[in-house]
Formats: C-alpha cells, sequence, structure tokens
C-alpha cells in the first residue's frame, strides 16, 4: 500500500510542469506577494483569480522576469529557475500574453513576431531573411487558423486582432508554460471560442496554461484547477469541477455577493441628449440618430467593429465628423474637440487605459486631477490642499487600492488604474458620461462598486451613455439598449424586456 502511494506520488511529481514555492514581493508602501504558492500540471489549464490587487499579475511577473522576487523558490521541470528578463523566461519555454499590449505599432505583424530574434538567411550569412520571416509566421498563424496579413502594420488592425497576434507569438516560442493574463477582454465572443480552441490544443500538446480572468463563466468552462488569490497571498486551489460561481466569488472577496447587479432605483426624466444623423469622416459610422434621457442608463451593443467605440469618440469630439448634430438641453454643442465636449458638461472614459487613458510615469493625484485642474487653483496656483482632498475623494469614492496619492500610477494593477480614470471624469462633473467598457479587466466585487456609481449618477439626473461587450452587464445595468451593426445602429431595446438573442440578431443585421 506504501509502495502504491509513493509511486502515485512520484507519478504526480513528474507531472509537475512548474512550482513556484512561498514567493514573496514588496513594493514601497506595500507588501504585493505574501508567500505564495502556485502548482502547474503539464497537460493542464490553471486559473488564477482574484480581486485586482490582489497581486495575481505580479505573481506571474515574477515567473516572467520582469519583477525580481524578495523570496521564495521557482521549479521548471523540476529544476530551480530564477529568470532576470523576460528574454530570458522566453529561451526557456515561459511565455507571456500580456493584459496591456506593448507593440511597435508602426511596424508589421511579422516584425512584432520576431522582435529581437529575426530569422537569418542562414547561419553563415546573419542578414534578415523577411522570405523566411512571412513564411514561419504563416506557418504559425495557418497553425493556429489566425487569418492575418503577416505584412499588415500593427496600427491599422483592430486590438482583438492584435491580441491574437501577441497569442501567436507566445506560441511560437514552443513555450512549455503560457501564461494568458485577461486574455479575452478586447475579443468578441466569436473571437474567444477560437481563443478557447487554441488554449485546448495546447493543453493536448502537453502545454501548462496560466489563465488569469475576472470572467468566471470562462474560468468554469476552460480550466481543470483554480487557485485563488486575496492581498497578495495564496487563499486556495481547487479542481474547476468542484467549484460554483458563488464559491469562487466567496473566496476572492471573503464574502457573499448575491447579487452581481445593484437594485435600479433611478428615475428617468425628460431628453437631455439629442443626436440626429451622426456620420463620421474616416470609419464606416453613419447616420446614427437617437436621444437619451435625463437619470438615464443607455448601452450601447454590437460586435467588434460595429461602430459602438465610434460613436462615442465622435459625440465627444476626438474622432472626425463628416455630418450631423448634437444637442444638450436643445442647445446645439460643436464638441469639435475634448476641451471643447469638457466645457460642454461630457466627459469619456476610453476603453484603451493604457493608450488612452493613464499617463504612466505620474502619480495617482496627477492621474486624478488633471482633467479639471482649474477647480484647485488659488490665484495663479494650484493649491497642494485642494488636490489632495479630490484625489483622497477619488480613492474613497472608488476603493482604490494605492499605497499612497504620490504612487505612479503604472504600478498599480490594470482594475485600480481604471478606478482611478473614472474618478478623474467623476471630478469634471459631466452631466453626460461616455464610458467605452468600464469594467474591462475588472473584478466582480470592483464591478459591484462601478455599477454602483453608474447608477448613483442616473440618480443625481446625469445621462450616461455605456459601450460594452458584456450583454449580462448591459441588460444589468442599462435602461435602454442601443444596437450597432455595420456603422448603423440596427435598433433599440428595453432592457427589462430584451433577450440576448435579439440583440445578436440585431447586431448581425448590417454585417
Amino acid at each position: 500500500m506504501e509502495k502504491q502511494e509513493t509511486a502515485a506520488a512520484a507519478a504526480e511529481n513528474q507531472n509537475v510542469l512548474l512550482r513556484m514555492e512561498g514567493i514573496c514581493k514588496s513594493f514601497p508602501g506595500v507588501k504585493a506577494l505574501d508567500n505564495v504558492s502556485l502548482t502547474v500540471k503539464a497537460g493542464t489549464v490553471h486559473a488564477l483569480m482574484g480581486e485586482n490587487g490582489a497581486g495575481k499579475s505580479t505573481l506571474m511577473k515574477c515567473l516572467f522576469g520582469v519583477y525580481g522576487k524578495d523570496g521564495g523558490h521557482i521549479y521548471l521541470e523540476g529544476k530551480e529557475v530564477n529568470f532576470k528578463t523576460s528574454k530570458e523566461a522566453l529561451e526557456n519555454g515561459v511565455a507571456m500574453v500580456h493584459q496591456e499590449l506593448n507593440q511597435a505599432l508602426k511596424r508589421n505583424v511579422m516584425d512584432n513576431m520576431w522582435l529581437g530574434r529575426f530569422p537569418k538567411v542562414s547561419k553563415w550569412v546573419p542578414l534578415t531573411s523577411e522570405t523566411k520571416m512571412y513564411n514561419e509566421t504563416k506557418k504559425v498563424f495557418d497553425d493556429l487558423q489566425i487569418d492575418v496579413d503577416p505584412r499588415r502594420v500593427m496600427s491599422t488592425m483592430p486590438v482583438s486582432q492584435r491580441q491574437m497576434v501577441e497569442i501567436a507569438k507566445a506560441v511560437s516560442y514552443q513555450s512549455k508554460v503560457i501564461v494568458f493574463d485577461e486574455p479575452t477582454s478586447s475579443l468578441t465572443e466569436e473571437e474567444v471560442e477560437h481563443l478557447f480552441r487554441i488554449i485546448n490544443m495546447l493543453r493536448d500538446r502537453g502545454c501548462g496554461i496560466i489563465y488569469i480572468s475576472h470572467k468566471m463563466e470562462e474560468i468554469l468552462r476552460i480550466s481543470d484547477e483554480v487557485t485563488i488569490m486575496r492581498d497578495g497571498q495564496w487563499i486556495a486551489t481547487r479542481p474547476a469541477k468542484e467549484l460554483t460561481m458563488n464559491e469562487i466569488i466567496r473566496l476572492m472577496v471573503g464574502r457573499e455577493l448575491t447579487n452581481r447587479y445593484p437594485e435600479k432605483d433611478n428615475v428617468i426624466g425628460e431628453p437631455i441628449l439629442e443626436v440626429r444623423n451622426l456620420t463620421a469622416a474616416y470609419s464606416k459610422l453613419q447616420d446614427v440618430s437617437f436621444v437619451a434621457k435625463k437619470g438615464e442608463v443607455l448601452g450601447v451593443a454590437g460586435l467588434d467593429g460595429s461602430g459602438r467605440t465610434e460613436l462615442l469618440e465622435n459625440i465627444f469630439g476626438i474622432a472626425t465628423r463628416k455630418s450631423g448634430e448634437i444637442y444638450l438641453h436643445g442647445k446645439q454643442v460643436k464638441n469639435r474637440n475634448a476641451r471643447e465636449s469638457l466645457a460642454n458638461k461630457f466627459a469619456m472614459l476610453t476603453a484603451e487605459r493604457r493608450a488612452t487613458g493613464i499617463f504612466a510615469i505620474r502619480d495617482i493625484q496627477a492621474n486624478t486631477t488633471i482633467s479639471s485642474l482649474p477647480k484647485y487653483k488659488v490665484g495663479p496656483f494650484l493649491n497642494d490642499q485642494k488636490l489632495s482632498e479630490a484625489t483622497d475623494w477619488g480613492i474613497q469614492a472608488m476603493h482604490t487600492k494605492t499605497p499612497s496619492q504620490k504612487t505612479q500610477i503604472r504600478s498599480l494593477s490594470g482594475g485600480n488604474q481604471q478606478k482611478v480614470i473614472l474618478a478623474r471624469w467623476l471630478l469634471t462633473e459631466p452631466e453626460v458620461l461616455l464610458l467605452d467598457e468600464p469594467t474591462r479587466g475588472i473584478d466582480v466585487g470592483a464591478k459591484y462598486e462601478i455599477y454602483q456609481l453608474i447608477l448613483n449618477l442616473a440618480n443625481e439626473g446625469k445621462t450616461v451613455l455605456m459601450v460594452s461587450s458584456e450583454m449580462p452587464e448591459l441588460l444589468g445595468v442599462c435602461d435602454r439598449i442601443l444596437v450597432m451593426s455595420g456603422g448603423r445602429l440596427a435598433g433599440e431595446v428595453d432592457a427589462k424586456n430584451t433577450t440576448q438573442e435579439e440583440i445578436m440578431t440585431l447586431a448581425a443585421k448590417y454585417v
């Protein structure tokens, strides 16, 4: 009997691909990881879950060589490793698809795929072979069924396609361990299905997949095991089939969360915003008209590329309008640029927080107050106390996890960065708030807080336009939903009396 148990343990250890033991990591003012352990087996998908700031991405960056760990041990196939750079990690079979894409946007796809390891003509001719690079890229794409031209410039592609390129790049290293950090945050439902096929293929090849996501439906569907972290500590590791959504939430937040959406009690008043025949100059947005009312949360649904984001960008003036009119309280407003839109009491939260949201090297205070600086002046000078009070309000209202106001925003988790940006726009006291994917990359507990904030704004008589790729979110928070398709408004539905099927039918109307 004892021999059988020993043999079983040996087989189990042989199957272990990656073992992280007692990992610790501190930043000034905060202990990000406190004695965290993780074991990943070959041929499995291991989900890593936790609230924003729980330490998930930090743990993976310690594995990947982005951060140096302060303590603990990492074993890859039984051998202790301590990667000093991400290049070293990649060369040893550990790849990571980051939540925030960091690509050379002016270069083409194949340049991004082989950056730092360009294929040479031969070992005797140390010149880069464009033909070889194209063929190698095409081979990886064909294997993964990714339909992207290797010669296409990255900046001309939607975020979802750039994400698939990053996934293909990770696979091209023949990696044993691949970390996916919020891989579906910018993917359509069809692209999510494609990603899952890739993950299942990699699992069948014996790879160990570490999958970080806040989307619990995905976790329960794709994972074999789930590790849950809270406040930088390991909480539990369980087989996915033994977990329910409610149990995951309880372990993540340390409390029961019975309702995923707050109770709606906003009172809808008279029309506030009217958009007439809005047509964009440089996108396919065409002839969109609608009315939004006081105290209303108006959702905007549609497939990727349907014109959802372009609609908000044209209203806010950060995309060029060809024609159309915007009225606020019956008075026409031009909104020719962001400055003019702010003066007209419009505010917009963009979907890509790293590219168009945060000032990465500035602190929390600067990022919170940057759009409302005139409010904090005493004479010609900014008043430090007023700046500090406004920032403190933002941190408290959004429950942002940060060591201090002077912490650089880039050191926060993605979800906490989002909270800072949302606080920034609330401080401008807008009448119309345009939100593009406001809960992207945010955990279930923080999502609830943001939903409540949106409804509080509606209760104060604000008008909220909210783009989301998550239909349950639109149905749970919004009063009405506009459905975009092929750059046009395909229809409008009452959130209480519609279904996901009706929304999807309208979304496919002009595709």
